[in-house]
């Protein structure tokens, strides 16, 4: 007698379950839309993409980042990708593109792999040992750089900016970038103390580097001097006001002249704090909290320039830019405590009031003023400088550089299929799915250019083949040139952080053999996947 077996459930009703080669296509093809997405983003010739957000606002770039930030990615594998170009973007601050459209060519190729019936293990292993062989070839490749090095470091932040919004004046921006970052220097180099304003008027060509920062505030009483030469500025963490009691207090007064005492008193006390301001010798007054009317009209009296509410972030920049100790107790101040800028004045830029501190002594900290036609024009300039900052600092922190234009991809490809055809096994395959996935970066360079990828590959290897390790791509001309001669040069921790991230996160993915996906309700729906299948989710 045959017994009628009950099914069992282990998951809650309406889950999505995706398993084995299905759960692994799935993934592959999730990631590698993403990467598809800013493909055509990648190097001079590339396209940019324009973002519209349910509020309607407007986004128009070609950063990595950004772009994959915006479009509000669901799909979970799709979302590891995502992550790899936001550490790309921590660490570096460019190169993000570069990170996801590698990682993309790596599953593709270990789908090829999957499809010859090699086990993801035995393709993990061979990524790795690519990674790692990978690394190695890039650290012997790279090539030392100084702060001194001026042309290679306006050159690395030329590269950084080039077919992007600022290419037009990519010339002034890495001057000025350079400028920057030398100016901060001091045994390391932390971007935070580079300030980066914009404001829309006038053209990127009138972008301007400020020996010291640039508030968004303007003085706070009209018989304050609008401008300042020789100022001594005292910082101030406290308000210029009467303090209230921590508890609840009534004053009671039955006398209408005690009332008057009591006002006078109050002003005797906001007398008494400006006085210290006055004796301790300051023209500027910087608070990060409030300063009273009366208080005002008292600092307006004594040709004394001030501000109020300035955040905690400007505060610090402005004491490493000026030299001045930030006071927590007005009536402590003392000439110790000031600090020093050439000219503290109000500006109107377009139509809005700004307090400029400038022309320091040996500053600290200083400011990037991008100027442009419009707010996206402003934004994805802005966007720019940061990647060319970011390029710049990794160059001098790792003390590292090398050519770009796809030059660098191929000779590790080169190298990494030696080495695979010292190896046995089926791992050997891996390494060359690797070195072939490094060729893509070049491939796209070219078809993004509308050149044809075959031939431009063609003439590449062969000039790598007879020893030229720099040949890369020149996309405007249309032809192979010396990368390190035409000034095409990125920072070595690019490279090294793309790899490292890229097959990190393939080797993740390929692991995965079973999806199970339930939203808070168990419908599909909540993961953002249709009936059937993980979607692409984007």
């Amino acid at each position: 007698m045959t017994q009628n077996l009950q099914p069992i459930f282990i998951l809650p009703e309406g889950t999505q379950r995706t398993t084995g080669r299905d759960a692994q296509k799935n993934n592959i093809m999730a990631a590698k839309a993403v990467a598809e997405t800013v493909r055509t983003t990648l190097g001079p010739k590339g396209m940019d993409k324009m973002l519209v957000d349910n509020l309607g606002d407007v986004i128009v770039s070609n950063d990595g980042v950004t772009i994959l930030e915006e479009m509000q990615i669901e799909h979970p594998a799709a979302k590891m990708i995502v992550e790899i170009a936001k550490t790309q973007e921590d660490e570096i601050g460019d190169g993000t593109t570069t990170a996801v459209v590698l990682a993309g060519e790596l599953l593709k190729n270990a789908e090829d792999l999957l499809d010859k019936n090699i086990h993801p293990t035995v393709i993990t292993k061979g990524y790795r040992l690519g990674a790692e062989k990978c690394q190695e070839i890039l650290n012997s490749l790279g090539q030392d750089i100084k702060l001194e090095d001026d042309s290679l470091l306006k050159q690395i932040a030329m590269t950084a900016m080039t077919g992007k919004g600022a290419e037009n004046a990519k010339e002034v921006l890495a001057e000025i970038i350079v400028k920057a970052v030398k100016e901060i220097y001091n045994e390391n180099i932390n971007l935070d103390d580079i300030k980066i304003e914009k404001k829309v008027g006038g053209g990127i060509q009138d972008s301007e580097l400020i020996k010291g920062i640039v508030l968004d505030k303007e003085r706070i009483h009209t018989g304050m001097p609008a401008k300042v030469n020789e100022a001594k500025v005292a910082l101030l963490d406290s308000a210029i006001e009467i303090k209230s009691t921590e508890i609840d207090a009534k004053v009671s007064i039955s006398d209408p002249e005690k009332l008057q005492g009591f006002l006078d008193k109050e002003e005797e006390m906001l007398r008494k704090m400006v006085d210290s301001v006055v004796a301790s010798g300051a023209n500027v007054v910087i608070s990060q909290k409030g300063i009273d009317d009366v208080a005002q009209y008292f600092l307006a009296k004594n040709n004394i320039y001030a501000v109020r509410r300035v955040k905690k972030s400007d505060m610090d920049k402005l004491s490493r830019a000026t030299g001045a100790k930030v006071v927590t107790n007005v009536n402590e101040l003392s000439s110790d405590d000031l600090g020093y800028a050439g000219v503290v004045e109000e500006l109107k830029i377009g139509d809005e009031e700004m307090t400029y501190v400038r022309d320091c002594k040996n500053p600290k900290s200083v400011t990037i003023m991008i100027k442009g036609g419009s707010k996206h024009v402003v934004d994805e300039v802005e966007r720019a400088v940061t990647d060319a900052l970011g390029d710049v600092h990794a160059s001098l922190v790792d003390g590292k550089i090398v050519a770009g234009a796809g030059s660098i991809e191929i000779e590790v490809a080169r190298l990494l299929r030696e080495y695979s055809g010292r190896l046995s096994g089926r791992e050997q395959l891996a390494v060359n799915a690797f070195a072939e996935a490094l060729e893509v970066i070049p491939r796209t360079l070219a078809e993004n250019a509308g050149l044809d990828p075959i031939d431009m590959l063609t003439e590449l290897k062969s000039s790598h083949e007879n020893g030229s390790k720099w040949a890369g791509i020149d996309v405007f001309k249309g032809s192979v040139v010396d990368s390190w001669e035409v000034g095409v040069l990125e920072p070595l921790k690019i490279k090294t952080q793309a790899v490292k991230s890229a097959s990190e996160v393939t080797e993740l993915i390929l692991r995965i053999d079973d999806v199970i996906a339930g939203g808070s309700n168990g419908s599909s729906k909540d993961m953002g996947m249709p009936p059937g299948m993980p979607p692409m989710g984007m």
